[in-house]
């Protein structure tokens, strides 16, 4: 009699099967898949980048080297528009200006929007009101805001001059004469942009650990040193950020100047923006205007990587 051996079960097909060039043809078919599907997502950006970024700052370059009035053909001239800005003494003047104007402003709303923001913190239910009461000049229209600082600066019926009168302190006039126009310009950039500030060092303050605060309370901390030795230090982050946009925000200070003195503004009140927009449009010096603005892209890019390599001595992240 046959003994049957018990039937043992069959393996199911094993997925190493495949050949293994196929597999790989296979995924690198999937990660192109995916690599088109995201690039097709980003295209718009990336294109609307190229369009309005790129291609323009491209341009820009190619223009600082050449001489053209914006109809006739490009003439190659090489660095001479450069040479132009440095020997023309108005444009000097306009840095100067723009210059004094950042060491106005940038200080003078940064430490207005810390001791608001700080004061802010200890408002209590009030709190939102007071950010929304501080925050509205920032999306309010810069003619707007030019109009009505326009109207405070005229010396006949200046509040402003006559609190300054009350004090007993010289009314100057502040947009005629040449040693206070910037110092108007810079009060109005610190008046609107202080809400913005305000908000963002607030956001800075909530992110510091209350235990510190409470602990330095309890060893006895007054609320100078609390500030000095704990609060501004954990908000280092917050200052570097404020300060890099405000420095290159007043180095493109135009608009007050625009409005409050159209097309022709004195020597005293010229921005090298300004400067960029008259050369352009009312002069036609496309090629001297595109070398101020390299010039100032470079300085700006310049001022950024040395902020950016001094915050290794003191700004502080917490982990």
């Amino acid at each position: 009699m046959a003994v049957l051996s018990p039937s043992r079960p069959t393996a199911p097909p094993s997925s190493k099967g495949s050949p293994e060039p196929v597999r790989q043809a296979s995924l690198r078919r999937r990660r192109f898949k995916d690599n088109l599907a995201g690039y097709a997502f980003l295209a718009p950006q990336l294109i609307g980048l190229l369009v309005f970024m790129i291609g323009p700052l491209i341009f820009a370059v190619v223009l600082s080297l050449s001489r053209w009035d914006g109809f006739g053909d490009l003439t190659f001239v090489g660095l001479s528009n450069f040479g132009e800005i440095f020997s023309d003494p108005q444009l000097m003047r306009s840095v100067v200006n723009t210059v004094w104007f950042t060491v106005l402003q940038v200080p003078g709303l940064m430490l207005s929007a810390l001791c608001v923001a700080v004061m802010l913190q200890r408002s209590g239910k009030l709190k939102s009101f007071y950010r929304v009461f501080y925050f509205a000049p920032v999306v309010t229209s810069t003619v707007a805001v030019a109009a009505i600082w326009l109207w405070l600066f005229n010396p006949d019926i200046s509040p402003i001059n006559g609190f300054l009168a009350e004090l007993g302190l010289p009314a100057p006039d502040w947009l005629q004469d040449s040693r206070f126009v910037i110092a108007a310009f810079a009060i109005v950039g610190i008046w609107q942009g202080l809400g913005y500030q305000v908000v963002i060092f607030m956001a800075g303050l909530e992110n510091i650990p209350k235990t510190l605060l409470e602990a330095a309370e309890i060893d006895g901390a007054s609320e100078w040193q609390k500030l000095w030795k704990i609060t501004l230090p954990l908000l280092s982050p917050t200052i570097l950020f404020l300060s890099i946009t405000s420095v290159i925000g007043s180095f493109q200070v135009f608009d007050y100047i625009y409005v409050f003195m159209d097309t022709a503004a004195p020597a005293a009140a010229r921005t090298v923006v300004y400067e960029i927009v008259r050369l352009a449009f009312s002069e036609f010096k496309f090629g001297l205007a595109s070398a101020v603005a390299s010039c100032l892209f470079m300085a700006l890019l310049c001022l950024t990587g040395l902020q950016l390599a001094a915050q290794k001595r003191w700004v502080h992240y917490t982990e």
